[in-house]
């Protein structure tokens, strides 16, 4: 599949770098206080051990932007200022260690505030996102084009062609809506003007359950069509949900191979057996592990190996007991009562590539 990132320009973040061929990169955002360093932190390591690549804090106060230098002290992965409103924030923010800073379009201000910002910008040499949504639109693209894709590419547009214009050459741009129409029309868009690094999103998604669903068809639709080189997730929820539902959408689009695949049958009145409780723990087993494997989870022996024949290892049962087998041939028959303590006997050893 040909891919957006390999046409774009390779923009270095921290050391992750973004474009270029470089693969989707994954990233979310704190929700803690950032001036409280310590719960900061220690959010952001849950985020590193989930796999999150990169990370951005809100920088709403000067205790904020001067807590960043603390903070990069005790994190592994890069750290990204999100600004809003005030660029002498963003330029104490930058000064105190930010690897990048975001910036919206519609309350950063005008031709002199972004300039200021560049030319910090520049002088550091980190590069800067043009975030763009709907909820803050500039007043002139909102009266001219309304709440649309058009506003979203054109507003972002103008102030990137700003930051060019005063020297910046380090770019990511996003242009992010809360539905997903919008977004997906708006990514279309922009992806035509520019060979920057694309940062995909829905913004303001809502709650687990639906930002669920319209992150994964608005972003899943965009790197379908080799749109995107970084993404995140928005969920009112903890954000290493943001990060494993990132993975997710990744692997269901072709774009991650390095992991263990879970299947499972939606189950039907033939099914005997705690079969969907068996495929959660399974899911969480395995979520840790780096390596191509897929494993099948079946509620019936009636065609559970047959529907499953490409799976490394998988389990059927009914209420005589439980059949295992690979890649479709069963090799062995369990008592119910055993059955999970055997399967994951057999997951063990798979991953420990016995």
């Amino acid at each position: 599949m040909t891919t957006h990132n390999q046409t774009t320009r390779p923009v270095l973040v921290g050391g992750v770098t973004l474009g270029g061929g470089a693969g989707i990169k994954i990233q979310s955002m704190t929700t803690t206080k950032t001036s409280d360093v310590a719960r900061t932190v220690k959010q952001i390591t849950a985020l590193q051990n989930s796999g999150c690549e990169i990370v951005r804090v809100a920088v709403a106060d000067e205790g904020d932007a001067l807590a960043l230098t603390k903070i990069k002290e005790q994190i592994r992965i890069p750290l990204v200022a999100d600004i809003h409103f005030s660029p002498k924030l963003a330029v104490l923010a930058i000064e105190h260690g930010a690897d990048k800073i975001r910036i919206n379009p519609g309350n950063i201000g005008g031709e002199q505030e972004i300039k200021y910002v560049a030319d910090c910008v520049r002088a550091h040499r980190i590069p800067v996102r043009v975030g763009s949504n709907t909820g803050s639109i500039e007043k002139r693209f909102l009266e001219k084009y309304g709440r649309s894709a058009q506003a979203l590419v054109e507003s972002a547009l103008y102030n990137v062609r700003l930051l060019e214009k005063f020297g910046v050459e380090d770019i990511v741009v996003s242009v992010k809506a809360s539905d997903v129409p919008t977004t997906v029309n708006a990514y279309m868009g922009i992806a035509k003007c520019v060979n920057y690094p694309l940062h995909l999103g829905v913004t303001e998604s809502g709650t687990k359950e639906l930002g669920l669903t319209k992150s994964a068809v608005g972003i899943g639709s965009l790197l379908l069509q080799g749109i995107g080189d970084t993404i995140r997730v928005s969920l009112a929820d903890d954000p290493v949900e943001e990060v494993y539902a990132a993975k997710n959408i990744l692997r269901a689009c072709g774009l991650e191979k390095d992991y263990v695949e879970v299947v499972a049958c939606p189950t039907c009145g033939r099914c005997e057996w705690e079969s969907m409780a068996l495929a959660e723990k399974v899911t969480a087993f395995v979520r840790p592990y780096r390596k191509r494997l897929k494993i099948a989870v079946m509620g019936c022996v009636v065609n559970g190996p047959g529907e499953a024949m490409d799976a490394d290892l998988g389990i059927a049962g009914g209420k005589n007991g439980c059949l295992l087998f690979k890649k479709g041939e069963v090799y062995k028959k369990v008592p119910a009562e055993v059955a999970e303590e055997e399967f994951f006997k057999e997951i063990k050893v798979l991953l420990d590539g016995e």
